[in-house]
């Protein structure tokens, strides 16, 4: 009939619009195995025969070297390295593609009794010829920095930790007994400076002392270029619904994450961090073992940290903390939860939707301390902060009915009416 006629040439319209708008297959796969100095680049064609034979490029000749012996009907591969992210923007625009792999996914470089490095640019270019090396996700460079400004605090925050761990063991040794109020407090510097210790000793507390003041201003200063981030984006203000979940693991998660569309589910997104668990099923076995630990430790340790937090304080995930630790034991029982948790942040990311366990209150009481911290001046329109808690509680859909929540025993901060019971109404 015509209808269905007229129905099947737009569909090969389509289909073959799609078509020549795909770059055309690549010429040659090129295989890099790069060092912190220089490459080793190989080349074969389409039927994995050598069209370059090995090549040392040092990486100050890399323009040079890219724009003489590479084009644009080359698929380039590299194993992913310190600077695998700068050789990716650097390689991009001059050729067919660059696909960047997970070194433990190229089994025949790792586990290869005898490996050079002409052997392994070779390895590379043969796989990515026949498709067996799958690319890891390359972010944005957005996403590349906050990841690196939650790094730089995290080494802030050890290197904090280990000058205090330090000044407790000098009071053990000795056994002093610590001054009254915060021990690390600039006002009881000179106390530690006091100390009846020898003259070394001595050096190393007022060294441990600067570190530790160091160490707390960078602190700081990159928690407010955190704030900042957050101010402008909404998925912060998502995530404070969950439990243990503040500003700092908020932005780790995010970083972490990046593009939460790459998930299709939320079992991907566990096993990008790691928490599934191992599975052999072959045959008549079927077994499941401990979590793999594939995965960001980044978002592991953070969903950790937010299941301890949450089993601790919410009523819902201390009731399942009470009904696994008996069977799991507490350790494996945290580490469940974490991963129940990480599955509410990918329904919270992918469809915008409330927390089913959130309680009204208790988010409440947390968009009031994130909204002082913010301060008016980062507040939408100067909005004070009963008008910010009302506004995301309605962004969230929680707490329609809520017109106050307590501060303490004896305070309540009072909410104006919700636009979400206006509209039912």
């Amino acid at each position: 009939d015509a209808p269905g006629l007229l129905v099947r040439l737009t569909r090969t319209l389509e289909r073959s619009k799609k078509m020549s708008r795909k770059k055309p297959s690549p010429d040659r796969f090129v295989g890099l195995d790069v060092h912190k100095h220089y490459l080793i680049a190989a080349a074969v064609d389409p039927d994995r025969n050598e069209v370059m034979s090995p090549w040392r490029v040092p990486l100050v000749r890399l323009d040079s070297w890219v724009r003489k012996s590479l084009s644009p009907q080359d698929a380039v591969v590299l194993e992913m390295t310190t600077n695998a992210y700068q050789l990716y923007d650097d390689l991009l625009p001059h050729v067919h593609s660059v696909t960047v792999v997970h070194p433990p996914h190229v089994a025949l470089i790792t586990r290869a009794q005898v490996m050079t490095d002409k052997i392994a640019a070779r390895t590379l270019a043969n796989l990515h010829a026949v498709g067996l090396l799958p690319s890891i996700w390359i972010p944005p460079l957005e996403v590349r920095d906050q990841r690196a400004l939650v790094a730089q605090r995290t080494k802030m925050v050890r290197l904090s930790t280990q000058a205090k761990n330090r000044l407790h063991s000098l009071l053990h040794r000795h056994h002093f007994l610590p001054p009254a109020g915060k021990l690390f407090d600039p006002d009881n510097h000179q106390w530690w400076l006091g100390l009846d210790i020898s003259a070394l000793e001595k050096a190393r507390v007022r060294c441990d002392l600067d570190t530790l003041v160091f160490a707390q201003t960078q602190i700081q200063l990159l928690e407010e270029t955190m704030l900042a981030l957050a101010v402008q984006d909404e998925r912060v203000v998502r995530l404070l619904q969950l439990p243990g979940v503040g500003l700092i693991t908020a932005t780790t998660l995010l970083a972490a994450i990046g593009d939460i569309s790459r998930f299709s589910k939320a079992k991907n997104l566990v096993g990008y961090a790691g928490l599934g668990a191992r599975v052999h099923d072959s045959g008549q076995t079927h077994r499941t073992g401990r979590i793999t630990k594939a995965g960001r430790r980044d978002i592991r340790a953070a969903m950790i940290e937010v299941a301890h937090t949450a089993a601790r304080t919410h009523p819902y995930w201390q009731a399942r903390l009470a009904r696994l630790e008996p069977r799991l034991g507490k350790n494996k029982a945290i580490v469940a939860i974490a991963r129940k948790l990480l599955v509410a942040v990918w329904h919270i990311l992918t469809k915008n939707c409330p927390d089913r366990f959130a309680d009204p209150e208790r988010v409440a009481r947390k968009l009031l301390k994130y909204a002082h911290r913010l301060g008016r001046a980062r507040r939408p329109q100067g909005q004070s902060v009963a008008q910010y808690v009302r506004h995301h509680l309605d962004r969230l859909g929680l707490g329609a009915e809520l017109a106050s929540f307590s501060l303490s025993k004896t305070r309540r901060i009072d909410l104006p009416p919700s636009q979400l019971a206006a509209e039912v109404n």
